[in-house]
């Protein structure tokens, strides 16, 4: 039997060439626009609340100016900022307030994160109470703390008393008056540095605490080579913070002390408010952009710093 062959007649398959299965790239710069209309809000809030005052300040920092006019003078008001018989005295307290507050406020913060990141029953009673005086008001509790730490009507010199110790008189002495603001201060701000220690606990994986226990490590193991280092983002919020609330803390002084007793707990802030209370407008200006510029000026290399130690989980 012949079978007779015939030609196929289906027309082969062309090359693909390169440049047919290119794709055609998009041109840069021609995106969709719409996602940055989202940016506009934000945009305009810090435009109007942050740049323009900054600008503005800056301005009438080198002007005498009253609520109707001003008159511009240079830099003379820095001079006579910097001429201030207490300005040493200010520039010192700012420095051993702040650190000190943050320092407290990450070790107590940290203790009573591991504390209340642990088995216990009463643990988000603690969270609440721990974290209530952030809440109030911080005049309120510069009113409160002063009532309680008066030297003879006080329930601290009482309480002290009633196991034979004699208090000092915390707030008109010139050695403790800004120690004592100082501990009220991290009395009220702890919370907030126990809330995001608690955050950043719990975010770690529980696998490295389950590695510890496998090699033989106790709790002390855990917390030095699991939460002490893989907590450094905590640490680094609170320590930033903390130091910037330092450095800008007026409202707890002043009601406290006001200063006082003569001019031993005052800071930078307190100083630049009594210049406004005396009608140095334009003095206490510049005194503003001073302290803008040194809390600038530390907290910049200090977050640098601290980002550069941070462990990755």
């Amino acid at each position: 039997m012949v079978t007779s062959s015939r030609p196929s007649t289906a027309t082969p398959p062309e090359p693909r060439t390169a440049a047919a299965g290119r794709r055609t790239p998009r041109r840069k710069g021609r995106g969709n626009p719409y996602p940055y209309v989202f940016y506009l809000p934000a945009g305009i809030i810090y435009t109007v609340v942050f740049l323009v005052p900054t600008i503005m300040a800056f301005y009438f920092s080198m002007t005498r100016w009253t609520l109707f006019d001003s008159t511009f003078v240079g830099l003379e008001n820095f001079t006579d900022f910097f001429a201030e018989q207490n300005l040493r005295i200010g520039f010192q307290n700012t420095l051993i307030y702040a650190v000190s507050t943050s320092g407290l406020k990450v070790v107590l913060g940290m203790a009573l994160g591991v504390l209340l990141t642990s088995r216990l029953k009463l643990r988000g009673f603690l969270r609440s109470v721990v974290f209530f005086p952030v809440l109030v008001s911080t005049v309120a509790v510069g009113i409160t703390f002063s009532v309680l730490l008066k030297p003879d009507t006080g329930l601290v010199n009482k309480a002290l008393a009633l196991v034979g110790v004699s208090g000092p008189d915390w707030l008109g002495d010139a050695n403790t008056a800004l120690l004592s603001v100082a501990i009220v201060d991290v009395w009220k701000g702890v919370g907030l540095a126990t809330v995001i220690y608690i955050a950043g606990m719990m975010s770690i994986p529980r696998d490295y605490y389950q590695a510890v226990a496998v090699d033989g490590g106790g709790a002390w193991h855990r917390f030095r080579y699991v939460t002490l280092p893989l907590s450094w983002p905590a640490t680094n919020s609170v320590i930033i913070l903390s130091f910037i609330g330092g450095l800008r803390s007026f409202d707890l002084i002043w009601t406290m002390t006001r200063g006082g007793p003569g001019f031993t707990s005052d800071v930078i802030a307190s100083i630049i408010y009594k210049q406004y209370q005396a009608g140095f407008f334009g003095l206490s200006t510049a005194g503003n952009v001073i302290l803008f510029i040194v809390v600038t000026a530390l907290v910049v290399p200090l977050t640098r710093f601290l980002s550069a130690r941070e462990v990755p989980a």
